[in-house]
């Protein structure tokens, strides 16, 4: 799953999907979006299915149609979003600076919160010791 954006309609159905908190048909998801486009069943069925292929959904055979389900939330899918990023850095630290500075109050509110939650943990090589 890692490296993937999803495209304008994936996106839409993911939100659409994490909104939910249960499963979904294509039919329904169909319905809820059709108020802000004009899809076709077999559209939003074959994104449906990409997005399973791809492994950001799961599926069971309910009847003749498929219930989908999300395999990771929307925070997953962010978090995993930034990892690529970082990712796409030569220096990491620097990014992370960068990154770390353009925070706004409650993103680095957020950020605290977090940081108790998971505290960072000590580089590869151990704890740095003064000596």
């Amino acid at each position: 799953m890692a490296g993937q954006r999803f495209g304008e309609l994936e996106a839409a159905v993911m939100d659409r999907m994490w909104s939910y908190g249960r499963s979904a048909s294509v039919r329904e998801v169909l319905e809820d979006l059709r108020p802000s486009r004009a899809l076709a069943y077999t559209t939003v069925m074959t994104v449906m299915d990409n997005l399973h292929k791809k492994g950001w959904l799961r599926r069971r055979r309910e009847g003749r149609a498929y219930l989908y389900e999300p395999v990771s939330s929307r925070e997953g899918y962010t978090a995993q979003l930034m990892r690529d990023a970082l990712a796409t850095s030569d220096n990491q630290a620097a990014a992370l600076v960068h990154f770390l500075a353009a925070l706004s109050p409650e993103e680095s509110e957020a950020l605290h919160t977090a940081l108790k939650v998971v505290p960072p943990r000590d580089p590869p090589d151990g704890p740095a010791r003064s000596t």
